[in-house]
């Protein structure tokens, strides 16, 4: 069994331990070893499973350090998730190859399996509608995928966008300035992602040009989209007949992706979702691809997916208490009739 890691470098040892060796206590914190700095190396001692998990951690990292990955909080919590799922080489084939560029030249990855599976289907799909918690890459990889097919001349242009629901699409009359001051406030999010992916200049100069089209959901009835990547985030707060009209937009040679993050619905009433509903209808149709990514998929900061690991709980805990009040009151009820 291996008690001791070697490192290349200093500065190898420096991005694998953290500053102030924070990720080297998180490993020991993880799998209860204790990491014993050593020159170049580290020497682990404890239970063997764990130092067995807290060596391949270590080489897994330094491997991804090799390759020029940068090592955060965050992948250092993935390679410890994964590790102790025993599913680490899932992580490495996702991270294996870049879905685009973005405008610093860096390559823009998949950070987990399920996010793989993703892109995969966004490449293979004529429609694929993703649900997920908050964090996992829904949009941001769908922009990725589009701006390569534009690159690629797959596509002609991108067109993104989402329900304004807080002011009710047919209330943005009601907000001060024109259209595109009516709604920037709703559209942000797709913003920012344009942004990271293309640059804040080349991204306006695209909007301008029409390359790339940011709207309301509410302004795509009546079109036909043609070679073209339409993008639909927060499709969970859109009704099914709204979502029906924006998937019926499809022209020639385009593809859609529907985004949604079910425990996130803005609407006065839950059921008025028409996410899960589509979601259902769909999964039958061929060309069509149903994605559910889970908080394993969250690769924002670690606090993002307790988060949302949190609520999961919460909402598991109430539905079961909800399902032991229903069966008191059938029990109470049947014991009337009696």
């Amino acid at each position: 069994m291996q008690s001791a890691f070697q490192f290349h470098s200093a500065g190898e040892a420096s991005a694998i331990l953290g500053p102030q060796d924070i990720w080297a206590k998180r490993i020991e914190e993880a799998f209860s070893v204790e990491l014993h700095l050593r020159g170049d190396g580290v020497e682990l001692s404890g239970e063997e499973n764990g130092k067995a998990m807290a060596f391949s951690v270590l080489k897994a990292a330094a491997q991804l350090y090799k390759q020029g990955e940068e090592i955060t909080d965050g992948l250092l919590e993935r390679l410890i998730e994964e590790t102790k799922e025993g599913s680490l080489d899932h992580l490495f084939k996702a991270m294996d190859s870049a879905v685009t560029m973005n405008y610093k030249g860096l390559p823009i990855k998949c950070k987990t399996f399920g996010q793989q599976n993703y892109v995969k289907m966004l490449q293979e799909k004529t429609v694929t509608v993703c649900i997920g918690p908050a964090g996992t890459g829904k949009t941001y990889l769908a922009v990725a995928q589009a701006a390569q097919e534009l690159k690629d001349g797959i596509i002609e242009r991108i067109i993104m966008s989402r329900p304004a629901i807080e002011a009710g699409e047919e209330r943005l009359g009601f907000l001060p300035g024109d259209l595109a001051q009516k709604v920037d406030p709703y559209l942000r999010p797709l913003y920012d992602a344009l942004n990271d992916v293309f640059g804040p200049e080349r991204a306006e100069k695209m909007r301008e040009s029409g390359t790339v089209e940011v709207a309301p959901l509410a302004y795509m009835r009546g079109r036909t989209l043609n070679h073209a990547r339409i993008i639909i985030d927060e499709g969970q707060n859109a009704s099914l007949s709204t979502l029906k009209m924006a998937l019926t937009r499809l022209g020639e040679d385009s593809r859609m992706v529907l985004t949604g993050d079910v425990t996130q619905i803005d609407l006065p009433r839950v059921s008025d979702s028409g996410l899960e509903k589509a979601a259902e209808i769909l999964k039958t149709v061929d060309g069509v691809g149903i994605m559910r990514l889970s908080n394993r998929d969250v690769v924002r900061n670690k606090i993002v997916k307790d988060i949302v690991k949190a609520f999961e709980k919460h909402d598991a805990e109430r539905a079961a208490a909800d399902q032991a009040r229903r069966a008191r009151m059938e029990a109470r009820g049947e014991k009337r009739k009696v």
